[in-house]
């Protein structure tokens, strides 16, 4: 052989070997869905103020796993949220838009605006021979993890829901929702269920039925090959396919484990660290779908601290994901929301105006600034985040006082005990004067204006609950002095933001102005075009 042909073969090993090399190496086979319910652009601006601009700030360097991801040569993009014909989406059909790729209609789970089934990312991975798992800290029935696990035509049949998780089977279902899963006999406290849930549970879990049949979905999870898991412990020793109900319904806030310590009840981070350990061990890969759900549940009672403490929670699970991943490439992570809930933001007041400051600059009159506005203090982060206890558990506190002992005064004590944003004796009176939103009749009736006789300042503002506002009106009282706004109870057609971290060629499509819809079909493509 010449050496001239000698040197242009080993130009070509030289020049193209790491070429055809890199186009096979490193080929994604999992794929990690985090969905932070309710979390739009506002709300991971009050996460990024925090890690910055609290005086106290208990984020590690200051840096967010959001900002991590992006300074890692992550990738952000933009997505409009709304279902079929509708501004706004609820959680249902924008958490199946994203695991179909398909429009859905208000309400509905894993199925199109035509009422078909469709198929989902995770029936999808299932099909091509990798594990599945849906992570929540809710109730896995409920909207977002039922979207990728169930069809059914409305999101509040979660009896049906809890069938369908078991005809898909995925590999992993971590969460709460035991009520779900339970013969109706176990309401009988006296029954042989009953005092078999109670063993099983170990006793930590309020054993109560919401189905209305005598199906006990747990031994037909067992029948499947599902280890059964109720506490921390029992899922720490459990290495394979695993059905874990942690709480009759949701699993507790933020705010409660900080402050009660739920030893019993795994984390958001501990479910998520244990899913990705089990289907880690599949060589073909997995889905994995991660819903911090009580995001959304803060934000519907306009309840800034609880949503912090929230916020703090999905920045921990991202953490996790970002550090297990951080020398792979074969892992492909999106973080998104379904929508925003509650229209939140910081804001500037004309209330407590703060004092001329001195500087020693010569372009301010005698040396002082004086702003017109109340632009909102960085202290503010620190006393949110120095909130005890969430509206939800002020007012159960409340309601558990003797009917004497109910006073607008005793309101004040509980509020002031639990936060840092006092108010007095009339703003509590004034929270206890709870109407009714008028727009509405329980059980979502609608009525319409013309219907009502009189409309007051707070009629105009969309409530979460229709027959309790409490929480709400509270919110109200104290946003001044938090220098927070909310928009309403509800949610918002604000578009959200989508994280992405994996291999360039992958990323780049998510680098756009985009429907859900959208995302959905490119998390697909993900999957699809690495098998």
């Amino acid at each position: 052989m010449s050496v001239k042909r000698l040197c242009f073969i080993s130009f070509l090993l030289v020049n193209l070997m790491p070429m055809f090399a890199n186009s096979f190496a490193g080929q994604t086979k999992n794929v990690i869905l985090i969905i932070g319910d309710g979390m739009g652009p506002q709300q991971i601006g009050l996460l990024e103020a925090y890690a910055t601009q609290a005086q106290q700030s208990v984020i590690k360097n200051r840096v967010t796993a959001f900002n991590r991801l992006l300074n890692d040569g992550g990738v952000l993009g933009i997505s409009m949220t709304a279902s079929a014909n509708v501004l706004v989406a609820d959680s249902a059909s924008s958490a199946t838009q994203l695991a179909t790729g398909k429009a859905a209609g208000s309400e509905m789970l894993g199925i199109d605006v035509n009422g078909a089934s469709n198929p989902s990312i995770l029936d999808i991975a299932k099909k091509m021979g990798k594990s599945t798992g849906l992570v929540s800290d809710v109730r896995i029935t409920h909207a977002t993890p039922a979207a990728f696990a169930a069809h059914q035509p409305h999101r509040s049949m979660e009896n049906a829901i809890a069938l369908d998780m078991l005809v898909t089977a995925p590999d992993v279902m971590l969460s709460g929702g035991l009520r779900h899963w339970i013969p109706q006999q176990a309401n009988d406290q006296n029954s042989e269920i009953y005092k078999q849930l109670k063993q099983m549970t170990s006793g930590v879990i309020a054993i109560s039925s919401k189905r209305t049949d005598d199906l006990n979905l747990l031994t037909k999870a067992q029948s499947q090959g599902y280890q059964l898991a109720f506490t921390q412990s029992q899922l720490q020793n459990i290495n394979g396919k695993v059905l874990g109900l942690f709480g009759s319904s949701a699993l507790p806030d933020a705010l409660a484990v900080k402050k009660n310590h739920h030893s019993s009840v795994p984390s958001l981070k501990e479910m998520s660290a244990k899913a990705i350990e089990i289907l880690s061990k599949n060589d073909n890969g997995f889905f994995l779908m991660i819903e911090a759900g009580m995001l959304d549940w803060a934000g519907h009672y306009n309840d800034t601290g609880t949503l912090l403490h929230e916020l703090l929670k999905i920045n921990g699970v991202l953490e996790y994901v970002l550090d297990w991943a951080q020398d792979r490439d074969d892992t492909f992570i999106i973080v998104t929301a379904d929508h925003e809930t509650g229209g939140f933001g910081f804001t500037n007041s004309g209330a407590n105006l703060p004092k001329p400051v001195k500087f020693p600059g010569t372009l301010f009159p005698e040396n002082k600034l004086a702003p017109a506005l109340n632009f909102g203090n960085s202290i503010v982060l620190d006393k949110l985040y120095n909130q005890k206890s969430s509206y939800t558990e002020i007012f159960s506190q409340f309601d558990s006082l003797a009917r004497e002992q109910k006073t607008p005064l005793q309101l004040m004590n509980i509020i002031n005990q639990q936060t840092d944003f006092s108010i007095n004796e009339t703003q509590a009176e004034r929270i206890l004067e709870t109407e009714k939103n008028p727009l509405y009749l329980k059980g979502h009736k609608y009525l319409g204006s013309r219907e009502v006789p009189r409309m007051s300042v707070n009629d105009a503002f969309f409530f979460y609950q229709t027959d309790d506002n409490r929480q709400n009106l509270l919110a109200i009282e104290v946003a001044v002095n938090q220098s927070v706004t909310w928009s309403n109870g509800g949610h918002t057609a604000t578009p959200v933001l989508v994280f992405v971290k994996g291999s360039e060629r992958e990323m780049k499509p998510f680098s756009s102005f985009m429907h859900h819809t959208d995302v959905g079909r490119k998390a697909i493509d993900v999957l699809k075009n690495n098998h």
